[in-house]
């Protein structure tokens, strides 16, 4: 078939041609945004799952609901070790800007791009040496914002202040044209402890106010745990969402809607291989697919298809997916996850299925620290540098005290097929 044609994205935070089996979500956040328009309180949302489930994707289409209803909207993604604060005032100065041509007091927007100003530019007082240099440097920064920086607002240095009084502002000029601000927030786990706890205290004070700017914050499973611990109510102050992978049906339309419009289809024994080979995550449906339709001669595909892409597909998925994050690892980090990889292989019961379809085994499970410590002869506190971090480099996650978990779908079963 021709190449050229090929419909299927296997690519970061790339949409898929069909965004199978995620109308929930959609219709979710719909109903959020109807709500806050007629004035009902209404939480922020949070979508949690593991990575190459589509949690960049749905994130930027929940944007585009929010811009189809003339909502103000920004984007960020948080970096381990930098701080919110200018990442923040450049997804508000995008908002703001998109609401600014239909307030009617110009004068009202520059009130707001002064205090956005003074928030971005504020920073902790410096010292001396090399800290203090690098400070200086970066107080040479400008935002691009073309006003003068205000005072007394949003610029105490208390980063939990400063949102609080920001994003009510932002509120504001929002409520003053009709519509709100919704600032879209990737990789949220990568929030350091004091911005985690600024971000949900002016969620709280927003709730409460009722106010027209919500946060969509998306990351890894044990999200919920970094929130818990920054504030208690986080629990009840965002609306938790958990992605997973695609049930059966939602995996075959995932394939089959795009080579339809292509005029391709599936034989079912090419289906029931696909969804086999992929597990129904996202990134890996669309991986198999485009590697099926390259080597497949003609349509109907068929499962002998399947099997001579699959190597080319989990070649691909070796070196960009799973072999990129492995490099990163020092040796000792290597040996935890391998130890990791043997314990936590998971045999189903024969005739299990998952997510409505396909087989459970292989299946990567969480691995007792405990345990991992045991099978490499060492004592648990010799392992804990190496084991901080991982999840600091993002490649694991404890979601339960005294256990961890890869974050990356099938990656348990990739070490396991690796030389040691």
């Amino acid at each position: 078939m021709d190449p050229v044609r090929n419909p299927y994205a296997p690519g970061a935070g790339q949409r898929p041609p069909e965004l199978a089996g995620r109308g929930r979500e959609l219709e979710v956040f719909d109903i959020v945004l109807e709500r806050i328009a007629r004035g009902r309180p209404e939480r922020s949302l949070v979508l949690t799952g593991l990575r190459g489930v589509g949690k960049t994707v749905l994130l930027n289409t929940l944007r585009s609901q929010a811009i189809s209803r003339l909502w103000g909207t920004g984007k960020i993604e948080a970096r381990p070790d930098q701080s919110i604060r200018r990442p923040v005032a450049a997804a508000l100065h995008m908002a703001i800007r998109e609401l600014a041509p239909r307030h009617r007091a110009p004068d009202r927007i520059d009130d707001f791009l002064g205090v956005l100003k003074a928030f971005a530019l504020r920073s902790a007082p410096a010292g001396s040496g090399r800290a203090a240099g690098a400070s200086r440097l970066r107080d040479r920064w400008q935002p691009g914002i073309d006003v003068p920086a205000a005072s007394g607002r949003a610029d105490s240095g208390d980063i939990e202040i400063d949102l609080v009084e920001l994003f009510t502002d932002a509120a504001e000029v929002a409520a003053d044209v009709g519509t709100g601000v919704a600032v879209f927030l990737d990789e949220m786990q990568d929030l350091g402890p004091e911005d985690v706890s600024g971000l949900c205290a002016a969620c709280h004070e927003l709730s409460q106010l009722g106010a027209p700017l919500i946060v969509v914050g998306a990351g890894l499973p044990h999200l919920p745990a970094v929130l818990s611990a920054a504030k208690s109510y986080s629990e009840r102050l965002f609306r938790y969402q958990r992605i997973d992978r695609l049930d059966r049906i939602a995996a075959d339309q995932a394939l089959c809607a795009p080579a339809a419009r292509e005029q391709v289809e599936y034989e079912p024994k090419a289906l029931d291989l696909l969804y086999e080979k992929s597990g129904g995550y996202p990134y890996f449906v669309q991986a198999y697919g485009k590697a099926t339709w390259d080597s497949a001669p003609r349509s109907p595909v068929t499962a002998a298809d399947v099997r001579v892409a699959a190597p080319e597909a989990e070649a691909e998925l070796a070196v960009g997916f799973f072999g990129s994050r492995f490099e990163r690892a020092t040796p000792a980090e290597r040996e935890y996850m391998r130890a990791m990889a043997a314990l936590s292989l998971v045999e189903a019961p024969e005739g299990d299925d998952v997510a409505g379809g396909g087989p459970r085994d292989d299946m990567d499970a969480a691995v007792s620290t405990a345990e991992i410590a045991r099978s490499l002869g060492r004592k648990p506190a010799s392992l804990s540098p190496a084991r901080d971090a991982l999840i600091k480099k993002g490649l694991i996650y404890s979601g339960e005290r005294g256990t961890v978990a890869f974050t990356v779908p099938h990656f348990g079963r990739y070490l396991r097929t690796q030389p040691a």
